[in-house]
């Protein structure tokens, strides 16, 4: 077994016939100092809707949620005092939660959407040291160089689709009123963009809260420059073509979905669960269930 990461890419090396490293190549490229993830549970979280849906809202007498996108992540980034190399990551995330509003029982809904906001905060490290960087690239519009750039770290959000777990009108504040509300007055153009007409500034019930499920990645990167082994340069192996293919041919390539005709029995599926690896990311330590 190779000591070292230069024995182990020795080894590669040598067992690679086709490909085999010609040259180390300098790159200058972004570089991950560190990461978390998190899966959270968002507890009654109130929906603010537009003035017209809100309308809709306070004829309802009960909500199904229909959809959830996370539409804006905004992330700021600072130091931690007396902690040197480490950053403090605060995140916020704009939900476009869709809901069908049921006037009566039997009666069609109504889909109405709304925005939920929430925040979280990690802790990363991220090195120390900045530099300016200039560019000898230049800018068409006003012909003059790039702007001018710093090395300091970047923070990053990766999140999956988020699921929307319960949602429910309710007639008294969640949480004994220690949920805030979405503050409408300070929400960002970009956000604001999506919805039609004012948000409804909310003062008494009642109120749409949802449970949403999230998978998110933090990480906070710099740019550096990195040595790396290089096999050779990429000539691409497939030719050009303009052939349409038969949408048929396609078809037939495609295995006959047996699974959808026949569902795997109830112990077939409890083992294929008990079999998915357990969580192993680093949790941001912000609500991980």
């Amino acid at each position: 077994m190779p000591d070292t990461p230069n024995d182990a890419g020795r080894a590669v090396a040598e067992n690679t016939t086709a490909n085999r490293i010609t040259e180390a190549v300098c790159v200058d490229t972004a570089r991950v100092y560190d990461s978390c993830a998190d899966k959270d549970c968002i507890p009654d979280l109130i929906v603010s809707f537009t003035e017209t849906d809100q309308a809709i809202i306070d004829a309802a007498s009960t909500v199904r949620c229909r959809s959830c996108e996370v539409t804006n992540v905004f992330s700021e980034i600072e130091k931690v005092p007396f902690s040197s190399g480490y950053y403090s990551v605060d995140a916020t995330f704009y939900f476009r939660v869709g809901l069908d509003a049921y006037s009566t029982a039997t009666a069609q809904p109504q889909t109405v959407y709304g925005l939920g906001v929430y925040s979280k905060k990690a802790i990363l490290y991220g090195a120390e040291g900045s530099v300016k960087v200039f560019s000898s690239e230049y800018s068409p519009s006003i012909d003059t160089q790039n702007t001018m750039v710093t090395t300091n770290p970047r923070a990053k959000i990766q999140v999956a689709t988020p699921i929307c777990l319960d949602a429910r009108l309710v007639t008294a504040e969640p949480n004994g009123g220690n949920t805030p509300e979405v503050n409408v007055n300070a929400l960002p153009s970009s956000v604001k963009a999506l919805y039609n007409g004012e948000f409804a500034v909310r003062a008494t019930p009642p109120y749409v809260t949802v449970t949403i499920g999230l998978f998110s990645i933090i990480q906070i990167e710099r740019d550096v420059q990195i040595l790396i082994p290089a096999y050779d340069f990429c000539m691409p192996s497939k030719e050009c073509t303009n052939d349409t293919e038969d949408p048929c041919d396609a078809f037939r390539r495609i295995n006959f979905p047996v699974a959808e005709f026949f569902p795997p029995e109830q112990s077939a599926v409890s083992d294929s669960q008990n079999s998915i690896p357990p969580f192993s990311g680093r949790c941001c330590g912000c609500g991980r269930v």
